[in-house]
């Protein structure tokens, strides 16, 4: 049952979640969004200062000055809402159905980027915490170029950050982590990833006259099963094993008697600790130099694997959030890219945790009500286990 959103009936949390997803901020443009978030961190004490890559807006706030430091960070950028009549309510108009927050961005993740804000706020309103009172900094990492191409977003700005030396100790991504219930999941690694794009080379000819013509798809059939059935690690106790996945092949000129010049086969890898980059690459070119075939290969990596071992984030943040729900939660490393993969390698510990990820960048997005007010509580009680003396 849907009804007439009033935001002056909704918690705090959840009233600032509806007022970032009502800006339609389709990355890489923010469309303000990053504005927002400022003013709240500005009037709380935070030193702001906005990072602009490209045509992406970025922006990193902190509050002290003395280390260790914990980051929020995460993204204000969403993915396009797909076709809108198919929504049952527009995706840039939040409505609440059935105590869910419905709209784009709910959960990946406007929703998480209140809950952190709310958590500051609560947190820095105690009379007994203030700069003097908590043992390091508090800081956020926000950015509009994650759903996207990321090349203007986190990595310009820990590049930057690097550079003078300032340094993150404790990170909390906000990407939607959770699955049946609210902290059951929380990401403390993920798998590396390696883009290939594979060119077979052959000559164009008549499909009557084969022997004139050197068909590149015949050609690659055979290798191309072979790095589909390779076993390329069995994982670990942390990692699953390496995947191996063709995203797109193309050949052909679109008629039916024409062999074609050329094919492309676009693959990538999720591959754990147990692989690294250079390993891959000269295994997959080792089965397809077997077959003795004219191509091209192109790579792109686009993030390493990562785990945080160190029991120091991952402890505040399971007790945080057994505290605030009663839930155990699960450490886990699978899933896609996420831009902790920029923050790990330089010696950060990392945590991913975030809203249930069931409705992510599908029609009709949602998180249910009472989840961000329980996010808020739990990124609380995360702050004052690190930041806050005994």
């Amino acid at each position: 049952m849907s009804h007439k959103l009033n935001t002056e009936q909704l918690s705090a949390t959840a009233a600032l979640a509806v007022q970032l997803m009502r800006i339609p901020s389709v990355t890489p443009d923010d469309k303000g969004c990053n504005q927002v978030m400022i003013d709240r961190l500005a009037a709380l004490g935070f030193s702001i200062e906005t990072m602009r890559f490209g045509n992406v807006n970025n922006f990193w706030a902190r509050y002290g000055q003395r280390g260790p430091v914990l980051c929020f960070a995460g993204h204000t950028d969403v993915v396009p809402p797909g076709p809108e009549e198919k929504w049952l309510s527009p995706p840039f108009e939040p409505a609440i159905r059935d105590a869910f927050l419905y709209g784009r961005g709910a959960a990946d993740m406007k929703g998480s980027l209140a809950a952190m804000i709310t958590a500051c706020e609560a947190v820095l309103a105690d009379e007994q915490v203030g700069d003097a009172g908590l043992a390091g900094s508090i800081a956020f990492l926000i950015t509009a170029d994650e759903e996207g191409a990321a090349i203007h977003g986190t990595r310009e700005v820990i590049s930057t950050l690097e550079q003078r030396n300032e340094k993150i100790t404790w990170c909390v991504v906000g990407e939607p982590s959770s699955t049946e219930h609210l902290g059951d999941v929380v990401k403390v690694g993920r798998r590396g990833s390696l883009h290939g794009v594979l060119t077979v080379h052959g000559v164009q000819g008549h499909v009557a006259y084969p022997h004139l013509a050197r068909n590149p798809v015949h050609k690659a059939m055979l290798p191309l099963n072979e790095l589909c059935q390779e076993v390329w690690d069995h994982g670990n106790d942390v990692f699953p094993p390496t995947s191996f996945q063709i995203s797109n092949i193309h050949a052909g000129t679109g008629v039916d008697n024409v062999i074609p010049g050329s094919l492309e086969a676009v693959f990538n890898f999720r591959f754990s600790t147990e692989l690294n980059e250079s390993i891959i690459r000269q295994r997959t070119e080792a089965i397809l130099d077997k077959y003795e075939l004219e191509y091209t290969l192109e790579w792109k990596l686009s993030g390493l694997p990562f785990l945080t071992r160190n029991e120091g984030l991952i402890n505040a943040v399971r007790d945080s959030i057994h505290e605030v729900t009663g839930v155990t939660t699960m450490p886990s490393t699978t899933g896609g890219t996420s831009d902790g993969r920029f923050i790990a390698p330089t010696g950060a510990e990392v945590v991913e945790l975030g809203p249930c990820n069931a409705s992510i960048h599908k029609i009709d997005e949602h998180v249910r009500l009472t989840d961000l007010d329980a996010l808020s509580l739990i990124y609380q009680g995360i702050i004052r286990r690190l930041l806050l003396p005994a």
